[in-house]
C-alpha cells in the first residue's frame, strides 16, 4: 500500500512538471505574437489622477479666498503662494508675493 501511495506521488509530480515544462516551451513560442497590452486604463488613471487635482487646487484657492475675505472685508484678494514650490517664482501680472515668512514656512 505504501509503495503504492509513494508511486502514485511521484507520477502525479512527474505529470505536472511535464506539462508545466511543455506549457511554457509553447508560450514561450506564441509570446511574440500576442497583441499588445492596452494603454487605456493607465491613461485613464492618469486622466482622473489630473482632473482630481485641477479639482483640488480650484477647492483650496476657494477656501484661501473665503478666509482672507472673512478678515478683510471689502478687499482684493492677493495671489495665493504655491503650496508645494518653496522656490522662485514670477508672476506675469501683477506684483510678485513677498517670500513666506520663516516664522510661518
Amino acid at each position: 500500500m505504501k509503495g503504492r501511495i509513494s508511486n502514485y506521488v511521484l507520477r502525479k509530480y512527474a505529470d505536472y512538471f511535464y506539462t508545466k515544462w511543455e506549457k511554457n516551451i509553447l508560450w514561450n513560442q506564441i509570446d511574440p505574437y500576442r497583441r499588445p497590452k492596452s494603454f487605456t486604463p493607465l491613461v485613464s488613471i492618469y486622466i482622473a489622477a489630473f482632473y482630481t487635482g485641477v479639482i483640488g487646487a480650484a477647492i483650496t484657492e476657494q477656501l484661501y479666498k473665503e478666509k482672507y475675505w472673512e478678515d478683510h472685508p471689502g478687499e482684493e484678494v492677493p495671489l495665493m503662494m504655491p503650496s508645494f514650490y518653496r522656490g522662485p517664482w514670477r508672476v506675469v501680472r501683477g506684483d510678485a508675493l513677498r517670500p513666506p515668512s520663516e516664522s510661518n514656512p
